[in-house]
């Protein structure tokens, strides 16, 4: 989408895709949690495990088609955002940041006890938590310094962690005890749901992939393919692990031990085995904290991009280009929740829980999102990946149903943890970013249904003194065209900068202008009735920006301001407006907004194959006050045809009935200072400008070029 902001470099393939993914998974679920499971829902974990897969693997799937269809940073937020507005929006950033800290935490609290805990001689939780801060200070670094020495360290980590799981599993098949597998489910249903609640946390790595989707390669092929595959190869790894772990170890002593798969690795493997899985939970540990870190701050970034959050945390590093202010602020809080282990016993599971917590409300949304995507069906939503017939709506309904239930079952601590994060969310909303950001989402337009085809107006705006009268007259022209289509405009801000920059700050440079420009643009839009789009674009040269997205929209019309100068410095109408007004692919109307008052245009239409048009455009913009313009044609005493026939037919050619439009004849020998005369009180003076260009630039006449000069009323010159 244009309108999203800076938009971050592409250095993320389908290998760091996986690695960013299943990494993150491999290291919470196997290493960390498997004794906490095992305790909650004896043997039957395995089932815990496979049912938070199942969860995992719908919301893939709706997060394939959603990721693919807006590739840029964000992940769930970007896309509850623009579905359901701000307020949903807010609720979603906050709580992803919050999981993905807490997630974060998490991970570095197991790192220091998988140090700690193997051992002989080491002991006490203040190491453990000294370890675990350590951890986040250098991780936080890399992030700091940039994905590409983050993602290359990632690569390592998982290869080497993912070959010992595979070793632990294969030779742990053979110690199985299947006495220690009964009674299989202690707890019954209730309890392994419940379970599924604690070890959600373990599946974050698939939305840390869509988080970070603008930085991806490829992203039509590489998100989903590596979002799904990672869900579906990571919940069959975790399913054997637990019944590996459940099989060999007693769940009494399983369930008792802060380092469950060392206990495991000491029966089946001894010391060596002891070893090597404290070496790969170490860098599962690192692993999945670095992707956390790095998707916590991309969410804060995106939040910042769209006014949810201050934009002091959009601005990237001028050397590195990376977010480094929301990766800083990402790190702190993390720290603080580190500390916590320091009082709190239960650390692990409460980080653990409140990060699925957070995390299965955000799913439950996108399932949501995606409904009402499909339905509005916005132009600039169109996804490479999209879920087949047979799967769509059940992927969504199915979805939120089973989200819903396992989030029924969680403990009345984590659900008032994860409602007091829904409700700063809320507060911050209304208290913060209410007015500061203008994306109302896209449920009105779901509820609508599927839209028809629009007849859409594009309206570059700059200057706040013009923009209430350009989008009036642009709601106009729409509203008069209905029956080619659903009214709609297109409200355009192009900031110029650099395309060469891999982060481009452009929301520092832009955000208050713009969002002000918005903002009344959809007040504007709201008094008018019409629909509003709004695109915030940076790039080179505006003329050749407001040129595609022309193109992009498909346009009927394009709608500019303009100062009312000609040919000054080389140019027609002025650098910026001579491109479009030469190569847009629609009609063009140039405006010159001298007063506010639209009244009853004066079209000046004489026999020629832009004159319909000139009339048309006229009466639409009338409507803006209610009149009917006045078509006045000028004749020399001599010519055959009646003044009146000839302007009936140019009214007829335009669609226009008699009571649409007045008509005016004047009969003169010299027809230009005639036509002059005529218009020089007009409110407004519509003239048609020719398709013709020569070696000055774009062709007018003197005609154009007085009435320019002297009407006090607003001019428009109309190309069709």
């Amino acid at each position: 989408m244009s309108g999203d902001g800076g938009e971050l470099e592409r250095t993320l393939g389908f290998l760091e895709a996986m690695t960013l993914g299943g990494g993150t998974m491999i290291g919470a679920g196997i290493f960390i949690l498997p004794g906490i499971a095992a305790r909650n829902a004896g043997p039957a974990s395995s089932v815990s495990y496979a049912i938070a897969g199942l969860v995992a693997l719908l919301a893939a799937l709706s997060l394939s088609e959603l990721a693919t269809g807006m590739p840029i940073a964000g992940g769930s937020y970007h896309y509850v955002n623009r579905a359901l507005g701000g307020l949903f929006g807010s609720i979603v950033g906050w709580g992803m940041w919050t999981g993905l800290m807490f997630a974060s935490a998490f991970y570095m609290v197991g790192f220091g006890q998988y140090i700690v805990g193997p051992i002989p001689g080491l002991d006490g939780r203040h190491l453990v938590i000294a370890l675990g801060l350590l951890g986040l200070a250098l991780l936080v670094g890399v992030n700091y310094y940039g994905t590409d020495e983050s993602s290359a360290l990632q690569n390592v980590m998982i290869g080497t962690e993912t070959a010992i799981v595979v070793v632990f599993v294969a030779v742990g098949l053979f110690f199985i005890d299947t006495a220690n597998l009964t009674p299989f489910a202690p707890t019954g249903t209730t309890g392994i749901i419940a379970t599924t609640g604690i070890v959600f946390v373990s599946f974050l790595g698939f939305e840390i992939i869509a988080t970070v989707a603008g930085e991806i390669k490829n992203p039509s092929r590489t998100i989903p393919l590596s979002m799904i595959l990672s869900v579906v190869l990571v919940t069959g790894l975790y399913v054997l692990v637990m019944l590996v772990s459940t099989g060999v170890v007693p769940i009494d002593v399983l369930g008792e031990s802060p380092i469950p798969v060392s206990e495991v690795a000491a029966v089946s493997m001894g010391t060596v085995g002891v070893i090597g899985i404290a070496f790969a939970a170490i860098i599962a540990a690192i692993s999945s904290s670095n992707s956390s870190i790095l998707a916590a701050s991309r969410v804060v970034y995106a939040m910042g991009r769209d006014g949810l959050m201050s934009d002091w945390f959009n601005e990237s590093h001028d050397r590195f280009y990376t977010p480094h202010r929301a990766i800083m602020a990402t790190g702190g809080v993390t720290a603080l929740l580190i500390a916590l282990g320091l009082q709190v016993e239960t650390i692990i599971a409460l980080l653990a829980e409140a990060a699925s917590f957070s995390f299965l409300v955000a799913y439950l949304l996108v399932h949501v999102s995606l409904v009402v995507f499909r339905r509005a069906d916005p132009d600039e939503y169109e996804p490479t990946f999209e879920l087949p017939d047979l799967l769509y709506p059940a992927v969504p309904v199915v979805g939120v149903l089973l989200t819903l239930l396992v989030i029924s079952q969680m403990a009345r601590g984590i659900v008032f943890i994860g409602s007091g994060i829904i409700g700063l969310g809320v507060v911050w909303y209304f208290g913060y970013a209410r007015s500061r950001t203008v994306d109302v989402g896209l449920f009105r337009a779901a509820i609508r249904g599927e839209p028809g085809e629009p007849y859409r107006v594009v309206v570059p705006v700059a200057n706040p003194e013009t923009q209430h009268g350009l989008l009036r007259l642009a709601a106009a022209t729409a509203h008069a065209n209905v029956e080619h289509g659903t009214p709609e405009l297109v409200a355009v801000n192009v900031v110029e900068g650099p395309e060469e920059s891999p982060l481009r700050n452009i929301e520092a440079e832009r955000t208050d202008h713009q969002r002000d420009l918005f903002e009344n643009a959809h007040d504007i839009a709201e008094a008018v009735d019409v629909n509003l789009r709004t695109r915030a674009i940076v790039a080179p040269e505006v003329g050749p920006a407001v040129l595609d997205v022309i193109d992009e929209e498909d346009a009927d019309q394009v709608l500019l301001g303009w100062d009312g100068v000609l040919g000054e410095g080389g140019y027609s109408f002025g650098h910026t407006i001579d491109p479009v007004v030469e190569r847009a692919s629609c009609a063009v109307s140039l405006v010159d907004l001298r007063r506010e008052i639209i009244g009853a245009p004066v079209a000046l239409v004489a026999p020629g194959e832009n004159a319909p048009v000139v009339a048309r455009r006229a009466a639409e913009f009338a409507t803006a006050d209610g009149a009917v313009p006045t078509l006045l044609y000028v004749q020399s005493p001599d010519a055959d045809a009646e003044g009146r026939s000839v302007v009936d037919e140019i009214a007829r050619d335009a669609g226009l009935d008699q009571d649409e439009y007045e008509v005016e004849v004047l009969v003169s020998e010299e027809v230009e200072p005639a036509l002059i005369d005529a218009v020089e009180d007009a409110e407004m003076v519509c003239i048609g400008l020719s398709n013709r260009t020569d070696r000055s630039g774009i062709v007018y006449g003197a005609v154009t070029e007085h009435v320019a000069d002297h009407v006090a009323g607003n001019v428009a010159l109309i190309r069709g």
